[in-house]
């Protein structure tokens, strides 16, 4: 009898420790989601059962929950409905387009900095740098660097930020100590130059 009289008040203290804690316990986490282009604020909840819902509220202020997998669903139809160009670009709103076409033209100055420096050297049939190169390379640059801190990539942003201090720094060269702009660079090899003056 004393053993069974024991064994209850156990039973009972593990039973209020049990109820305490589901009272004190934290409710479950929900984490914000931000998804570039949709008008709803979206929550990702922990249910008590352990599983996952995705809470969308509506501008209108109704709310929907959706499973993974209806989420997911959602998510490809809007991406399905995107334009070609959209898709292509990934662009999901007015300012991006903005900044896809900022990119693409630092590019397009980037690139054409080459053609102006090998236009420049078939014209003098030697290898050269125009001073032109130097401008085009720090404009390029410069918009490039603004496209991808935009899109928050990293490779680019050091890419770029790197090249932009060596442009500044030749432009800086070439218009240095008063003696205005040099018109082209040349990359001349020096060794004929170092014969002619041993003979």
């Amino acid at each position: 009898m004393a053993n069974r009289f024991r064994i209850h008040p156990c039973l009972a203290l593990c039973a209020l420790l049990a109820v305490l804690g589901g009272w004190c316990a934290e409710p479950p986490p929900t984490v914000p989601i931000t998804i570039e282009g949709w008008e709803q604020e979206v929550e990702l909840v922990q249910t008590a059962d352990g599983g996952l819902l995705y809470v969308m509220t509506n501008p209108d202020g109704s709310v929907e929950s959706l499973t993974p997998l209806a989420f997911a669903k959602r998510h490809f139809q809007r991406e399905q409905g995107r334009s070609f160009v959209n898709r292509l670009f990934n662009i999901t709103s007015p300012v991006g387009i903005l900044w896809v076409s900022v990119g693409l033209f630092g590019q397009a100055l980037f690139t054409g900095r080459m053609l102006v420096q090998w236009l420049a050297s078939e014209r003098l049939r030697r290898s050269t740098i125009p001073v032109a190169f130097w401008w085009m390379s720090l404009a390029g640059a410069t918009m490039l660097l603004a496209y991808f801190i935009w899109r928050r990539d990293i490779v680019g942003v050091l890419g770029q930020g790197l090249g932009w201090i060596i442009y500044v720094r030749n432009l800086g060269l070439i218009y240095g100590g008063g003696r205005g702009p040099v018109g082209v660079q040349d990359d001349v090899d020096p060794e004929p130059a170092l014969e002619e003056q041993a003979r």
